[in-house]
């Protein structure tokens, strides 16, 4: 976690500028709000306003604190964020009241055993994640990277079908698809049939590059009703037929939360900024497999990552592996700068820890 802005380390804050900041910004943390110097002064801090004063003033020429309104209050600035993050944040273990839902929550999906479907994990633990954190729960899928055992289209009715893929690790991934006129039963099975017999045993990541050509052959071989229905149920499992995070699924959940905690006009804007940051698929996923590479927990803040850099959010984020400490994919929260981060960094890296459990087969 690199330091992006120009700002003074800690050894070059003497102990009362480090003790001053230090409690600017963990009560503006607890708050939201700017505080000013009576505020820490009625807290218990054996100093005179002016005394206070004049060091938030030093801090703030120093790019650490800034005066977000017209009041005397100070708030932390993302540099100021990322120093107090590195430096003098104290991170304690997770709650056991909130160990035991995250348990209790995604136990439930492990105990299915083969047939575990890896979206519902990942579903389950982004809300869950984003319930207790607060903020945008956020996870990529995995690269699948098992060979492909069955194809089936089912049909639902009403115009639907389900577009099941089993893996050859037991791993089923589930699409709904809406079917083309004309569609009949015999048509679901010539489809299933088609491509279970050019997937089987192959990953799908490297089969949607090589099944250009074969689509040529479906087209020949198969009616159009039918080679329709196997272009559409590729699309539908690896996301189009481009290049980058297009095979990789990314979920979102918690939005909602983020509406919670604006206070004012340019609050509301930040977040209108943030959900459109929220719908760059590619870019999320890039920035996920990023924190994949680290090892633990990483966090952004603001423009620390080029995504966020308008909104001014911040990403808490870590990896959830294999049993074999193979990196599977992250998952993370993400909300606006004043997230708390001695709370939310251990739930980030439980829930990674749990996560990758899960979808390695293990107990939890």
């Amino acid at each position: 976690m690199s330091l992006l802005y120009p700002s003074p380390g800690l050894a070059t804050l003497d102990a009362r500028a480090r003790d001053i900041f230090r409690r600017v910004v963990e009560t503006y943390l607890e708050t939201g709000e700017p505080v000013g110097s009576h505020t820490l002064s009625r807290a218990g801090l054996d100093l005179s306003p002016a005394s206070i004063r004049n060091t938030m003033q030093a801090l703030t020429q120093a790019g650490l604190l800034a005066s977000p309104h017209a009041s005397a209050g100070r708030a932390p600035t993302h540099a100021g964020l990322r120093l107090f993050v590195d430096g003098l944040l104290e991170v304690g273990d997770i709650g056991q009241e909130e160990r035991r839902e995250i348990d209790a929550r995604l136990a439930v999906l492990g105990a299915k055993g083969g047939g575990r479907n890896v979206e519902e994990a990942l579903d389950a633990a982004s809300s869950l994640l984003s319930g207790l954190a607060g903020g945008a729960g956020i996870v990529a899928s995995p690269v699948r990277e098992a060979g492909v055992r069955h194809v089936e289209f089912v049909a639902l009715g009403g115009g639907q079908a389900l577009a099941v893929l089993v893996a050859d690790d037991g791993v089923v991934e589930n699409r709904l698809m809406n079917l083309a006129p004309g569609v009949t039963p015999s048509t679901l099975q010539e489809a299933s049939n088609f491509l279970s017999a050019r997937l089987k045993g192959r990953p799908l990541a490297e089969a949607r590059h090589e099944m250009k050509a074969e689509m040529e052959a479906a087209r020949r071989d198969l009616d159009a009703a039918a080679a329709r229905l196997v272009e559409d149920g590729l699309a539908a499992w690896t996301g189009g037929a481009g290049g980058g995070g297009h095979d990789r699924n990314l979920i979102v959940r918690g939005r909602g939360n983020l509406l919670q905690d604006a206070r004012a006009a340019e609050d509301l804007e930040r977040v209108r900024v943030l959900f459109d940051d929220l719908e760059q698929k590619e870019q999320l996923i890039g920035l996920l497999d990023d924190v994949g590479a680290a090892q633990g927990v990483r966090i952004y803040i603001g423009a620390e990552t080029r995504l966020f850099s308008l909104s001014g959010s911040a990403v808490i984020a870590a990896p959830y592996m294999s049993g074999r400490q193979r990196v599977l994919g992250a998952i993370g929260v993400i909300g606006p700068a004043r997230l708390n981060y001695a709370r939310v960094i251990p739930l980030v890296d439980y829930t990674a820890r749990v996560l990758g459990r899960i979808l390695d087969g293990q107990e939890t």
